[in-house]
């Protein structure tokens, strides 16, 4: 028999004071020197004992067994701006060119101030919701402690999140960003709280697309923390040819990144920025060091499809993780289909609607028979590079 940690479980799937008595006091004889004396005076000196620090208790409790839901989510928030659902185009926000130009050259970009307080009121609502309401796509991730909360592909079940990448501008931006007329959600993430955070790797739970194809991306809803979790990447590391593209976690210090491993790029982020990078780019967040964050670091990421992506079956290796709907699609299909939902230039509502419907989602069976290619030793070891990301440093 197999057994399965709950980090491994989530691979497959994927916080008042009350009164204070007062401070008691204790008694010690000291020896006090004095520069002027030659002696010495030994007296009794009353001092305050040391109060022990407050415990420190996380922002988000982990739910229980028996809060989690199952189906289809509508926390049925107002779109701000006065947008009109299934009918307001999407927003635009345009960049400069050298926006552009830093992302191709570094690896990466932060482009502030794309979300006004409306937005990111907006997705902090719906993330309240999906927390409060824990849906059961999250429970592997949750219970292994990677994060307080953090679910793939939420977009399917919660419709806030829907209907922000339907009328929001960050179907614009990543257009502009990838030089292309069309995008698409390959896959996304909401996250909350990274306990002990990622040390340095690349992303390669991109969907069933290649790396050119994609565009990774953050939206943040909080300020970053003064002493931890501002993600840092090494410019220009997209460029690389020595990391394995099977590898997440990456040894720094591995012959061929010499010229990388010096140039660090740090973001501390605001809310309603978004930091955009090419997937293979490597970088790092380092969390608390006793894993527990006392406030927030709402998160919404994933990775969206250029125009022209096709379909890439990646059964038998890691990225098939972030793939498991029970979709029809073949390798080397056009990736067109309600489970990689077009948001750029105009939503499809006939996406939309088999969305709203219930019709896209995973299904055990699908689960099963995608992941059943992991269990050979080869993808077993490739895949073993997941757990050394593990830890905030």
């Amino acid at each position: 028999m197999v057994k399965v940690s709950k980090v491994a479980l989530a691979l497959l799937v994927c916080g008042a004071e009350g009164f204070m008595s007062p401070m008691p006091t204790v008694s010690r004889n000291v020896v006090l020197k004095q520069s002027t004396m030659e002696t010495e005076k030994t007296q009794t000196v009353t001092t305050p004992a040391v109060s022990p620090s407050p415990k420190r208790e996380k922002v988000v409790k982990e739910p229980a067994l028996w809060e989690y839901n199952f189906g289809l989510q509508d926390p049925q928030l107002q779109l701000p701006h006065a947008i009109e659902l299934g009918i307001t185009p999407p927003e635009k926000f345009s960049i400069t060119e050298e926006q552009i130009r830093t992302l191709e050259e570094d690896g990466v970009v932060h482009i502030k101030n794309v979300f006004d307080e409306e937005w990111v009121d907006y997705l902090r609502k719906a993330t309240a919701h999906q927390v409060d309401q824990p849906h059961f796509w999250a429970f592997a991730g949750t219970a292994s402690k990677l994060y307080d909360y953090i679910q793939r592909n939420v977009w399917q079940t919660n419709k806030s999140f829907s209907n922000f990448y339907y009328h929001s501008a960050m179907g614009h931006v990543l257009a502009q960003c990838g030089r292309t007329d069309e995008i698409r959600v390959s896959t996304d993430l909401l996250m909350v709280n990274p306990n002990k955070g990622f040390k340095w790797h690349q992303d390669n739970q991109n969907g069933p697309i290649t790396w050119e194809e994609g565009i990774r991306f953050w939206i943040t809803m909080d300020e970053t923390p003064k002493d931890y979790g501002a993600p840092v990447y090494l410019k220009g590391s997209h460029q690389n040819s020595v990391v394995d593209e099977q590898a997440v976690f990456v040894d720094i210090e591995q012959e061929g990144l010499e010229d990388y491993k010096e140039k660090l790029l740090e973001f501390r982020t605001m809310p309603g920025d978004m930091l955009i990078w090419h997937p293979r780019t490597i970088h790092k967040v380092d969390g608390p060091a006793d894993g527990i964050w006392t406030t927030y670091r709402r998160v919404l990421g994933g990775t969206v499809a250029k125009g022209g992506a096709v379909y890439h079956d990646k059964r038998g290796s890691g990225g098939v993780l972030s793939d498991l709907g029970k979709h029809s699609l073949e390798d080397g299909d056009k990736l067109s289909s309600p489970y990689f939902p077009l948001v750029y230039p105009q939503f499809d509502k006939n996406e939309a609607a088999e969305r709203d419907s219930g019709n896209v989602g995973r299904s055990p069976k699908d689960i099963v028979a995608k992941i059943g290619g992991l269990v050979s030793k080869a993808s077993t070891e490739r895949f073993g590079s997941f757990f050394k990301v593990l830890g905030s440093r």
